[in-house]
């Protein structure tokens, strides 16, 4: 009896150290030291909420610049045995798990260099990032988008590449990382430009 009662206690006493009070205090840490990234890197137009730097988005429009392909899915409304592309769903964020000798890779691809046009294409514009969810492009992966967005916006080439140039974030550190450019961010500044 002497052994369930002290297994009792501990079990007691660990519940409220680990399951209540340190989330607690590393919330509330969190919340005084980087407030921003705790509550979810939140990007703001004005006052409303556009998303968030830390996760992508879809954007379709030829006006706007378009971030890695993503391979997310989610379950067919008409039909629940199926699962339909959902891009950027962050509830089912993974890779599609294809290897290199995959044809279905190969050929997922190939479709998207195709419709990228002729000549070679930056990777992270063919290929799907492993969490499906990537707010980030390659400066190149931008900088192949220019033509198609000075066009679409009616601006010269010259002034949309100059703005993704402002937009690239260097390595963590100076030393981590590869260059990138948040393509919300990006699409942002495009849309604050003057018309």
């Amino acid at each position: 009896m002497s052994q369930l009662r002290a297994a009792l206690v501990l079990s007691v006493l660990f519940t409220l150290l680990t399951g209540l009070a340190y989330p607690l205090a590393i919330t509330g840490i969190g919340q005084v030291l980087l407030p921003h990234q705790a509550n979810g890197s939140l990007v703001r137009r004005g006052e409303a909420v556009v998303g968030s730097a830390l996760i992508g988005q879809n954007f379709a429009l030829d006006r706007y610049f378009q971030g890695r392909p993503s391979a997310t899915s989610a379950v067919d409304p008409a039909d629940t045995t199926k699962a339909i592309d959902a891009p950027y769903n962050a509830a089912n964020s993974t890779g599609s798990n294809l290897g290199p000798s995959s044809k279905v890779l190969a050929g997922a691809v190939e479709a998207r260099a195709k419709a990228l046009g002729e000549g070679p294409q930056p990777a992270d514009l063919v290929t799907a990032s492993a969490s499906g969810l990537d707010p980030h492009l390659s400066p190149a992966g931008a900088l192949a988008q220019v033509a198609r967005v000075a066009k679409a916006r009616g601006k010269p080439e010259a002034e949309i590449r100059a703005l993704v140039e402002r937009q690239v974030e260097g390595r963590d550190l100076g030393i981590l990382g590869q260059p990138r450019v948040n393509v919300l961010a990006l699409n942002l500044a495009l849309d604050a430009l003057a018309p």
